[in-house]
């Protein structure tokens, strides 16, 4: 396993960020502590959820199953990065949340850590994140919270997640006017070859700020991962938003187009995906959220892989993408 800091910190983490949406929902909890085991011996040390995951009635249930893991001793939580995250509210009906409950206030933030916390059954989480931005409360008051908790101990650093880029830009300025606050120190964004707008704002925020750019649903919800193959061949078939995407003719010409180039040079479509945004300047580590340990392995071929100059060039014209800010848009 390769490893990189994260952002401008001092905090070593792997290439590869091994997600944790599926456990519980989709993976079972013995499945979900057999992957973690496997994502560990394999070197990566950096792992993400949030707290509203295991979804409905279930939220929460993800920290849980990782909590009962580390809870399995074997050095298992001192050898990693955990990042959970903050913003949705906990109640199991979407429409029935009480007053200061979600977002980012003060009040919420103090409660959702404690929650986290207690599910993780550990004393701090080594990256924050916020999950979203919060229109309503502003960063004098979150970086507040934030100071009194890393004064506690209970966290470490603080990232964001679905930012835009000036809201990094307002994040970070309001940290250094209030002086010994770091800021954010990553950004996890949705970003892959077939959704690149963060190429055009966010990451260019990202990288002059120092933070971290970690992808999630580096395959688009399977789309990048040799869905059209997979159908002709009798397997899965797509769903959610890849099959929604396969719907328009263009899309599925486009994907066709990428499945045959990468065919042409013996390539695994999932695992260039992957490979791809490793190469992408400011990117930490794409998040890979596995169903079964196969799908883990085969991610971590990734980290392995070189793509060719013939290869890059071949994805950036069936995949082109928005061009630099401003002149994308402007002369």
């Amino acid at each position: 396993m390769e490893y990189t800091q994260l952002g401008r910190t001092g905090l070593k983490v792997s290439r590869l960020v091994l997600g944790t949406m599926n456990f519980g929902p989709q993976t079972d909890e013995a499945d979900s502590h057999a992957i973690m085991d496997a994502a560990l011996d394999a070197g990566i040390n950096f792992f993400d959820t949030a707290n509203v995951y295991g979804w409905g009635e279930n939220k929460g249930r993800t920290e849980s199953i990782i909590g009962n893991w580390f809870a399995k001793g074997g050095d298992r939580r001192d050898k990693v990065v955990i990042a959970t995250k903050v913003y949705g509210n906990m109640s199991p009906d979407n429409s029935s949340v009480w007053p200061n409950h979600d977002k980012l206030s003060a009040v919420n933030i103090r409660r959702a850590v404690d929650a986290s916390l207690k599910r993780l059954r550990t004393d701090h989480i080594d990256v924050y994140q916020f999950h979203h931005i919060d229109r309503a409360t502003g960063f004098d008051e979150i970086w507040q919270a934030i100071d009194v908790l890393v004064q506690q101990g209970k966290i470490l650093y603080v990232g964001s997640s679905n930012f835009p880029g000036y809201k990094i830009a307002q994040a970070n300025e309001a940290a250094a006017r209030r002086g010994g606050t770091i800021g954010l120190v990553s950004e996890q964004c949705l970003y892959n070859l077939a959704e690149r707008r963060a190429e055009m704002e966010v990451i260019p925020a990202a990288q002059d700020y120092g933070l971290g750019v970690i992808p999630w649903s580096p395959l688009h919800g399977g789309l990048l991962g040799g869905v059209l193959k997979k159908q002709a061949e009798g397997g899965r078939r797509a769903s959610g938003r890849a099959a929604d995407s396969l719907n328009d003719p263009a899309v599925r010409t486009q994907i066709q187009a990428y499945e045959d180039l990468l065919d042409k040079h013996g390539l695994e479509p999932g695992e260039a995906a992957l490979a791809w945004l490793l190469t992408r300047p400011g990117v930490t580590g794409p998040i890979v959220g596995p169903r079964t340990a196969g799908q883990l392995e085969s991610a971590l071929r990734a980290v392995e892989l070189e793509l060719g100059e013939e290869v890059l060039a071949g994805l950036d014209e069936i995949f082109p993408g928005p061009g630099r800010s401003p002149e994308a848009f402007a002369w």
